[in-house]
């Protein structure tokens, strides 16, 4: 297993319970992998995650990056322009950019979009929807920072 895979915690169902959150830390430090917490700075800091994933739909969230610890990451994820500049005034490292290419809403930026909005910004760019084994040559035409998904593991 590759030591440059994350988790994202993100539980919208429920309250998250504080012992498995730990659990899962304390599992993701012991195989070098980061975990992130998804909208909660507060809980992030309080299980002492890697950093703070902040969703699209979050545009509230103002993050003084001055309060973490120097290892703290802020993720983020946008669609466009304007969810780009929102996000690097949360003082976000990294950017989902996404939809990649066709996904289950059949909704898509594809590789021109992709790479202008990747070009507008100083955040490293991480691809995410639509990402197959088929499409996956296409893919690597962009050179992103990194990317994600979960249909693509599976």
């Amino acid at each position: 297993m590759s030591k440059n895979i994350s988790f994202i915690w993100r539980n919208k169902d429920k309250e998250p319970s504080l012992n498995n959150l730990i659990e899962l830390r304390n599992f993701c430090k012991k195989h070098q992998k980061k975990l992130y917490i998804r909208n909660d700075v507060k809980l992030a800091n309080k299980i002492n995650a890697d950093g703070l994933y902040i969703s699209s739909s979050n545009k509230n969230l103002i993050i003084a990056s001055s309060s973490f610890r120097k290892s703290f990451k802020i993720l983020g994820s946008a669609h466009n322009l304007k969810e780009i500049r929102i996000k690097e005034l949360q003082g976000v490292n990294e950017v989902f950019l996404s939809p990649i290419f066709k996904n289950k809403h059949n909704k898509k930026l594809e590789i021109f979009r992709y790479l202008n909005l990747r070009n507008s910004t100083e955040m490293k760019d991480i691809a995410l929807g639509g990402i197959s084994k088929k499409n996956f040559k296409k893919f690597n035409l962009i050179k992103p920072f990194g990317f994600a998904g979960i249909s693509f593991f599976k």
